[in-house]
């Protein structure tokens, strides 16, 4: 099989279960941007975090996939019948993780910048492409052709993401970047 079809060069694609749309309709944005959100969990991967947080970010990924796959395959298809419905479990066991990981975290003071270690610094980059994803799925859902579920994990991926963020500069032995605002002038 070729990886080239030449089907997209007038600007459509197809979807999972068949049909046709314009590659820049609120769906196909919605599943892109959760693309985009997966390698940028895979390019933090790559950072060789440690295992826990790894085989964390490896079933987020997976996740993710799911979440791309139901945005990609309309409703009451034959082949929606294919997809794994995602789970509430999912968030679940995120808020989990959460309160898990801020354990080993000092109180917040200050509003925090992106950066730290590059592993923070990747995460925080994360974070905003889940943020971009949710308010495009939530277009999508207005327009019909989006998921509540996938909004309602997207969120709280968002949080989880800006956690291990701050865990991944935590364990580095960096701090986090405090946000200073400078003072108006009177």
């Amino acid at each position: 099989m070729k990886i080239y079809t030449k089907t997209g060069d007038a600007g459509e694609t197809g979807l999972f279960g068949g049909g046709r749309v314009g590659k820049d309709s609120l769906r196909v944005e919605a599943y892109g941007e959760v693309d985009e959100l997966n390698a940028t969990l895979g390019l933090v991967r790559a950072m060789a975090p440690p295992s826990d947080l790894d085989a964390l970010l490896q079933r987020l990924q997976d996740q993710l996939f799911t979440v791309g796959a139901v945005l990609a395959t309309p409703a009451g298809t034959k082949a929606s019948s294919h997809i794994p419905p995602l789970k509430a479990e999912w968030v679940t066991d995120m808020e989990r993780a959460i309160d898990t990981f801020e354990t080993e975290l000092a109180p917040m003071t200050h509003f925090i910048l992106p950066g730290g270690s590059q592993a923070a610094a990747a995460l925080h980059l994360g974070r905003t492409v889940c943020r971009r994803a949710e308010r495009r799925v939530v277009a999508a859902l207005h327009a019909g052709e989006g998921s509540a579920e996938a909004v309602t994990y997207l969120n709280r991926l968002s949080d989880l993401l800006f956690v291990l963020a701050r865990v991944a500069n935590h364990r580095a032995g960096i701090e986090d970047v405090k946000w200073i605002a400078e003072k108006p002038s009177t």
